[in-house]
């Protein structure tokens, strides 16, 4: 199947990063159906997919017929067996190996066997979730950014099984939905978060240790290198129990002490303070 032959694609998962994979394929011209454990995770994936298009047309960057017929596009559904007509499927579960092998082995018995299967991992092997599968040639990653109705990139990650055209294909679907792609090798991290996590441990060091506010690390960043953000509010935008989780995947991997989640990271995590989302982080958020 060629990319613009993809008439419905299916997305499992509608969290921070399915949802937006959701809106980004339906403001393609693509039907989507979404999937989520239950009705209430359910529920709250169209809101977050609504209030996403809202505020896009508040701010001018969506005309409100547009967001009008994207949403027409888009259903959402509990059972993963209503995926069975898709024309691809974008995998955007939970950042765990095991639950991700488990979600490839049931699609993969559910939809045509000409059907490309995606995985939206930020760090997890590819050719683990491809062996699970009949088609270990149709698998391949597509790691979008958060979030993806605003970020640009979309890295494809080829594994050792994945075939020319299932590559080309990914590289295809990511321009048809408005992205500029690079190509990774499978191994942890890929490109972005394989530069990332050493620089956001750097950071989190570096003010553990005295060395410089939070406030001087973030602005030496922003005004010295022209960063958007600096790394301590990049952190917490990205979520510091995201963060860890990715560090250790890259430590395990490569046993190198730059990618070992540092102490103050793993302690906030303990107490609760994940950045953006729980309110506290490195800065407050409840203030």
């Amino acid at each position: 199947m060629k990319a613009d032959e993809v008439k419905k694609v299916g997305v499992i998962g509608c969290g921070i990063m399915g949802s937006g994979i959701v809106e980004v394929a339906a403001k393609s011209g693509t039907q989507v159906i979404y999937v989520e454990v239950d009705g209430e995770a359910k529920e709250r994936g169209w809101k977050r997919i609504e209030s996403s298009m809202a505020k896009a047309v508040e701010r001018g960057k969506l005309e409100d017929s547009a967001r009008n017929e994207a949403l027409s596009l888009i259903s959402g559904s509990v059972d993963v067996a209503d995926i069975a007509d898709v024309d691809l499927v974008i995998e955007a579960a939970t950042e765990d190996l095991a639950t991700k092998r488990d979600v490839f082995m049931r699609v993969d018995g559910l939809v045509r066997p000409e059907v490309v299967l995606a995985t939206n991992t930020s760090s997890l092997p590819i050719a683990e979730l491809a062996s699970v599968t009949k088609r270990p040639d149709m698998v391949v990653g597509m790691h979008f950014f958060n979030p993806p109705p605003v970020m640009k990139l979309l890295e494809v990650i080829r594994a050792l099984t994945t075939s020319d055209e299932t590559l080309d294909f990914a590289l295809r679907m990511g321009e048809r939905m408005g992205k500029t792609t690079v190509v990774a090798k499978d191994r942890a991290g890929f490109i972005v978060n394989f530069l990332l996590v050493p620089y956001l441990n750097a950071a989190a060091h570096m003010l553990d240790e005295g060395f410089a506010t939070r406030e001087d690390i973030d602005t030496a960043i922003k005004l010295g290198l022209g960063h958007p953000m600096g790394p301590l509010t990049l952190a917490d935008f990205i979520g510091l129990d995201t963060a860890v989780h990715v560090a250790n995947v890259l430590y395990d991997e490569f046993k190198d002490p730059l990618y070992s989640p540092p102490t103050i990271l793993k302690r906030m995590v303990a107490a609760g303070w994940l950045g953006r989302k729980s309110g506290r982080g490195f800065y407050d958020y409840d203030k």
